[in-house]
């Protein structure tokens, strides 16, 4: 089904109501349209009866990760009768801070939070939760999980996506040369994963040379100016990693304008202009990062908690939702799930 999918004259909504609410109104609807079974039945029997109230918040929309995720909350939210409100992180822990407060004082059915930086948004989530909110963490930890009462958490593991990329970098070098990872926010855990992941690759070859690990912050501003230095100070760079693929696209336009085409590139999140990239031969390659299934995934798991479903009975406290190294092999297979808000 597509994003663009639209029956006669209704929205989603309308159309839901027109079936009478019931599951198997809706399932016989819906495969009716050329749905699965499966798949139609798992829809209406997930759907909130009464539309429900959401507050969500990512790092910052600056990032494609974290805008792709909002149109997939808001796509998933209108399949189960949920009104997302947004809360932008504008890459800041600061003003994220100041959103969350914000959120903190409002009333909400459930909310899902993807934090810039771990511990930094502990007081107003306690808060939410205290009043009985079901909180969903999504992709880096609000608070260690032994320490927050979160309904669960949605994330990749991001050390395999750090060493499982170095690795397609490292074998395509040759296991010889320098390298460079330009790091994210060193406060977010997903950064720490990805640098532990690379580390552990890298440790294995002696005969590669890590010249710089420097954070850029997910700032595509400052990646500009920190590989413009480093185009200056090194001849030669092999390889280079990045914690995702706006970083490694703002690099490669810097390489591009210096006439450096020695640099295999890698990335995470395997956001569609880094796919091209790969299709196109300007990147190696990336690896997916699932902010559709992460940010559709908080859509579910709050549907199914404010449904009485709880942590242990039934919602795991911790979700791996892993995608797969994209070369130009699978690389259109992910421009479609993406397409699809399934990925």
């Amino acid at each position: 089904m597509s994003a663009d999918f639209e029956i006669g004259p209704h929205t989603r909504r309308e159309f839901f109501k027109k079936v009478g609410g019931s599951a198997a109104a809706t399932a016989a609807v819906f495969g009716g349209l050329g749905v699965s079974p499966a798949l139609a039945e798992t829809m209406a029997v997930g759907m909130s009866e009464k539309p429900l109230k959401a507050a969500f918040s990512n790092a910052g929309l600056q990032a494609t990760w974290c805008a792709q995720g909002k149109q997939a909350a808001e796509y998933w939210g209108k399949l189960f009768n949920v009104d997302v409100t947004w809360f932008d992180g504008q890459l800041d822990s600061v003003k994220q801070r100041a959103a969350i407060d914000n959120m903190a004082s409002q009333e909400w059915d459930f909310v899902a939070i993807q934090a810039f930086g771990i511990g930094t948004l502990t007081a107003p989530v306690n808060k939410m939760i205290e009043a009985g909110i079901p909180v969903i963490d999504m992709d880096t930890l609000i608070a260690p999980l032994d320490t927050i009462n979160v309904q669960t958490f949605l994330a990749p593991d991001n050390e395999f996506m750090g060493a499982s990329m170095t690795q397609a970098l490292v074998t395509a070098m040759g296991g010889k040369g320098t390298m460079v990872m330009t790091q994210g926010a060193l406060g977010h855990t997903g950064a720490q994963g990805r640098a532990a992941g690379f580390e552990s690759v890298v440790k294995n070859f002696p005969d590669i040379e890590v010249l710089d690990t420097q954070p850029a912050d997910w700032d595509v501003s400052k990646v500009a100016r920190i590989w413009d230095t480093l185009l200056t100070k090194y001849p030669v760079i092999n390889g280079a990693f990045f914690h995702n693929d706006d970083m490694a696209l703002a690099a490669a336009a810097v390489m591009k304008r210096r006439g450096r085409t020695e640099t295999l590139i890698g990335g995470v999140d395997a956001m569609p202009p880094a796919i091209e990239a790969v299709i196109e031969g300007r990147m190696l390659g990336t690896v997916r990062n699932p902010s559709c299934r992460i940010h559709g995934g908080a859509i579910v798991a709050g549907v199914a908690a404010v449904a009485g479903e709880k942590t242990g009975d039934g919602i795991p406290k911790s979700i791996v939702t892993d995608g797969p190294v994209v070369t130009k092999t699978n690389a259109e297979g992910m421009l479609w799930m993406e397409s699809h808000y399934l990925i």
